[in-house]
């Protein structure tokens, strides 16, 4: 963070010093919420858990070399009290987004939100020094936390943002207002809680709402529903996609022989062609969305397409493929899964088994709501479509749904299979796998199937599957 005094950041979030016996010493180290990240210089973030009180961790963190707590009472260390915790560090991370004047891109959408926001901050950052959020770091705690880590050097500032209900981008952007705002999809993930896709779409368009007019929105063309929010701004409109009307396009979209997306990329001031190191066809449209940014901020298709083709992913267990000495490919998406991540999931274990035995086993998406059998059944339907060689349908209802909508779609009998648990899978795989073998491993995050992945390719505790 930039270096501002204890009185400072007090004065900024309306709270009061306990116990600091001299209020210049400047924070110059990183805002942290873990109290194992505390080190010198830094000021911890004291939040109330359902399992773990923060404050409790004040005399730690302090003889860490931490310069304060920022707490919601007293603690026996040095400490800015505050009425409330996450409201303060909002205030702060407003006050020095403010003060920096970086420029800030801020993304959402339903489905790869994260891909794509590393693919932009990979691309800027061949251009000038920039800081971009951590993993999934995008809700009202994790983007404060990350905009507090640009200093007086940071030129770009990219966060990804997340909602579930209305207001809540709304929110993200009033702390961190962008210059530059992307919409990539609106899905069914979250459906459940939202109600339906014109309640997300209302909710999603909340980020271009807040653009300035000298800003820039950026929106899928392929996205009725994305497209439409162009009238909801007083910001440019760039368009992304694969239509003709895109102003970032592609043209000659194809798959390597190993999956991996190629395309020529069309941008207003040229064209090139791009082939990347990620797998799966829906990355063309991530891609496009991070050139669509560049291309606003000045760099040419050339770099664009250089930076692109050089891109890997910066978030664990999405597609990370690793090859085992035994010839089976093990691809890791277990981080989260909706209907249209799933989707491209399968398309890309399809693409990647070409001549090979294939491999998914799927776990439950959640947050479905009404939709969640039909969504469910689709995507085992999908899996015989696309001539995946065995689904593996992991839990319990959700799963038997998975594998049901395989059977009746193909009758595949004895080639797809549900099993219980992780562990069951993990035994399933071990005693059928061959070499030459593909495996998918997608579900929602809650499902934890990374663990069968990990344990697939060894780096559990002796590969087998903790319990959960």
């Amino acid at each position: 963070m930039i270096a501002l005094s204890l009185a400072e950041i007090a004065a900024v979030v309306g709270g009061q010093t306990h116990d600091i016996p001299d209020p210049s010493v400047q924070v110059t180290g990183p805002v942290v919420r873990d109290s194992r990240e505390a080190g010198p210089g830094s000021l911890f973030v004291a939040f109330v858990g359902e399992r773990v009180d923060g404050h409790d961790f004040a005399a730690q963190v302090v003889e860490a070399g931490a310069a304060a707590v920022l707490a919601s009472r007293p603690v026996g260390a040095p400490a800015i009290v505050v009425e409330d915790v996450q409201t303060a560090l909002g205030a702060l991370a407003r006050h020095v987004v403010r003060r920096l004047g970086t420029t800030l891109v801020a993304l959402t959408g339903s489905a790869g939100k994260t891909s794509t926001k590393d693919l932009i901050a990979q691309v800027l950052q061949r251009k000038a020094p920039t800081v971009w959020t951590p993993g999934s770091f995008n809700n009202e705690i994790g983007l404060p936390l990350t905009a507090l880590s640009a200093t007086e050097e940071t030129k770009f500032l990219v966060l990804e943002m997340g909602a579930r209900g209305l207001g809540h981008i709304r929110y993200l952007t009033d702390l961190t207002p962008p210059k530059i705002g992307l919409v990539l999809n609106v899905g069914t993930a979250h459906i459940g809680e939202f109600g339906g896709r014109e309640q997300i779409a209302q909710a999603k368009g909340e980020l271009v709402e807040a653009l300035p007019e000298d800003g820039a929105a950026i929106l899928n063309a392929d996205d009725p529903l994305v497209r439409a929010m162009a009238s909801r701004t007083k910001a440019k409109v760039i368009l992304f996609g694969e239509s003709g009307e895109a102003d970032v396009r592609a043209e000659n979209v194809r798959l390597t022989d190993s999956g991996q997306p190629a395309f020529t990329l069309h941008t207003p001031s040229g064209a090139s062609d791009v082939t990347m190191r990620l797998y799966g066809e829906h990355h063309v449209s991530n891609a496009l969305a991070a050139a669509a940014v560049a291309h606003e901020l000045g760099m040419s298709a050339e770099e664009i397409a250089t930076a692109l083709s050089e891109a890997g992913s910066l978030s664990r267990w999405r597609m990370e493929v690793t090859e085992r000495p035994d010839g089976v490919t093990v691809v890791n998406d277990a981080y989260n899964a909706n209907p249209e991540s799933m989707r491209a999931a399968l398309r890309a274990l399809a693409a990647m088994g070409k001549g090979r035995r294939t491999w998914a086993v799927l776990g439950k998406m959640a947050e479905l709501g009404d939709e969640a059998l039909a969504e469910h059944d689709a995507v085992g339907r999908l899996a015989v479509r696309l001539n995946v060689s065995k689904l593996v349908a992991v839990g319990g209802r959700e799963a038997s749904w998975l594998q049901l909508g395989a059977y009746n779609e193909g009758s595949w009998g004895e080639e797809s299979v549900h099993v219980s648990d992780a562990q069951a899978a993990v035994d399933l795989l071990r005693s059928e796998l061959r070499p030459g073998d593909v495996v998918l491993v997608k579900a929602s995050r809650s499902v934890g199937l990374e663990s069968v992945a990990q344990a697939l390719v060894g780096t559990g505790a002796e590969g087998e599957v903790a319990a959960r």
